[in-house]
């Protein structure tokens, strides 16, 4: 038995080309209350190394901003009930809009729950986000 096997992790990606401009999108993944209206409650702010909390009605989220990228890349960690994953969110211009990529890493074999969980809840959250960012 190798010992590497035990340290692989696994990703949840979700991909979609949304028909708007990244500067459209990027106002929902970082104005609070936007999103609030498609994740949760939260006092985020686009800053590196700002701390923040992700509230849901079954419990929260403990957030570190990694990565600002205006338009571009947005990346923090998202800690919750022992899993400790990195989100990280690359937005790239289309012909028809923006090609939206959402990625978590992070999740250790034993954590199939959460992974299943994060692979149905992040179709969710994108379903919704498009509809906030249709809106605005």
């Amino acid at each position: 038995m190798s010992t590497t096997a035990t340290t692989e992790t696994l990703s949840v990606v979700v991909e979609r080309e949304i028909p708007f401009a990244p500067e459209k999108i990027w106002r929902a993944l970082t104005q609070p209350h936007l999103i609030e209206a498609w994740l949760m409650k939260n006092d985020f702010k686009p800053a590196v190394d700002h701390r923040f909390q992700l509230r849901g009605d079954w419990g929260s989220v403990d957030c570190r901003v990694l990565v600002v990228e205006p338009n571009k890349s947005l990346s923090y960690t998202w800690d919750a009930m022992g899993l400790e994953s990195v989100v990280t969110w690359t937005l790239t211009p289309t012909g028809a809009g923006t090609l939206l990529r959402m990625e978590q890493a992070g999740f250790r074999p034993d954590q199939q729950q959460a992974y299943q969980g994060a692979k149905f809840g992040w179709q969710k959250f994108f379903a919704s986000l498009e509809q906030v960012v249709a809106k605005e």
